[in-house]
């Protein structure tokens, strides 16, 4: 183990995702940390870490793997993880960040072991999309001491695949919100990306079907995509821009006062695990409205926290009678309740590192 502050660990991941800085800002006080980005790294990441800890490789990877680009940058990784000498290499997604660290550790002959946290693609979708593909990926879990998991569902697909021991822990919030305004009952918000994983034309038809009962409906649609401008028109086809709001990419604290106001949050991608917006939204007394995947029915339980809305249009029409017939403002209380004992992220952060510990030669 290295020497003068406990553990050496080096993040591998993209900077510039505010996940990762997550993890960094939990990880910065309990170990010696540095960090490789595939991309460059977010402000916040620069006062974090001085320039002698981060390494970027300034590339543009595709999330599915497979990246020429970033492959063409594994020497100039591998010469500086071989000059940091880490106890742990922690890749976040396996199939492109994941590859990078094993080939380093082959290549370059690093002590490192490897720690692997899934993130939901890499290990829902990925291994589906061909042999290549899903050798990949099981090379990968193999070569990982220990991995994590942020649902049942992904931890069960990975065991499958070949994968050793995983902890199983929501990727939860940094600290509970505080309740600050008043809710509008029949306020619906919506902040998933506006891209086709994410089904959010099927947002949009069940809030039609939400506003054609109850007229005092409104929703607010967060963040961006490929599909926002075909959204928008769909929208003003309808007769619904009135009632539907497009207010684009978000930071924090606007993002709060959205949760904050709403009753409902609408969250019905066909492919996920235990989504980080839907924890800040049950913090936030938001009653989720979720699609039918095992990691959602891991979160709001048979219905005790929510609703599951079917994958096709023919079954919301009875979505607006199942939403009023729920106690919304009881429910508000049980989420964050709820949150607050299962879905914050400081407590599993520290199991984990214990267990990096413990795993780490003397």
């Amino acid at each position: 183990m290295s020497l003068g502050g406990g553990l050496k660990l080096v993040l591998i991941g993209d900077g510039e995702s505010p996940h990762l800085l997550k993890w960094a800002r939990a990880l910065q006080p309990r170990v010696q940390l540095y960090a490789i980005s595939s991309r460059g790294f977010l402000p916040e990441f620069l006062k974090l870490l001085p320039d002698a800890q981060r390494l970027a490789l300034n590339t543009e990877p595709e999330h599915a793997g497979g990246n020429v680009a970033l492959i063409k940058q594994l020497p100039r990784m591998g010469a500086w993880l071989a000059d940091t000498d880490a106890d742990w290499l922690h890749a976040h997604y396996l199939t492109s960040h994941g590859s990078l660290a094993w080939a380093a550790k082959l290549g370059w002959r690093l002590r490192a072991q490897i720690a692997g946290s899934a993130w939901g693609s890499d290990i829902l979708v990925t291994p589906q999309r061909g042999g290549a593909w899903r050798w990949m990926t099981k090379k990968v879990l193999r070569h990982c001491a220990i991995m994590t998991s942020d649902s049942l569902h992904m931890t069960e697909r990975m065991r499958e695949l070949g994968a050793g021991e995983v902890m199983t822990f929501p990727f939860g919030l940094e600290a509970m919100p505080k309740q600050n305004a008043k809710k509008q009952p029949w306020l619906c918000f919506a902040n998933r990306g506006l891209e086709p994983i994410y089904r959010p034309q099927l947002v949009i038809d069940a809030f039609a079907r939400i506003a054609a009962a109850q007229p005092e409906a409104r929703l607010v649609v967060a963040n961006d995509g490929s599909l926002r401008a075909a959204l928008e028109a769909d929208v003003a086809a309808r007769g619904l821009a009135e009632k539907i709001s497009f207010v684009g990419r978000l930071d924090a604290q606007a993002q709060a006062a959205h949760y904050a106001r709403a009753t409902w949050f609408l969250s019905l991608p066909e492919s996920d695990s235990v989504s980080v917006s839907v924890l800040e939204a049950m913090a936030h007394g938001c009653v989720p409205l979720l699609s039918e995947l095992p990691a959602n029915r891991e979160v709001i339980g048979d219905s005790a926290r929510g609703l599951i809305v079917a994958g096709n249009v023919g079954s919301l029409d009875d979505l607006p009678a199942r939403m009023a017939a729920l106690d919304a403002p009881r429910l508000a209380i049980v989420n964050r309740d709820w949150v607050a004992a299962n879905g914050l992220f400081e407590p599993h952060v520290q199991r984990f590192l214990t267990r990096l510990k413990e795993l780490t030669p003397a």
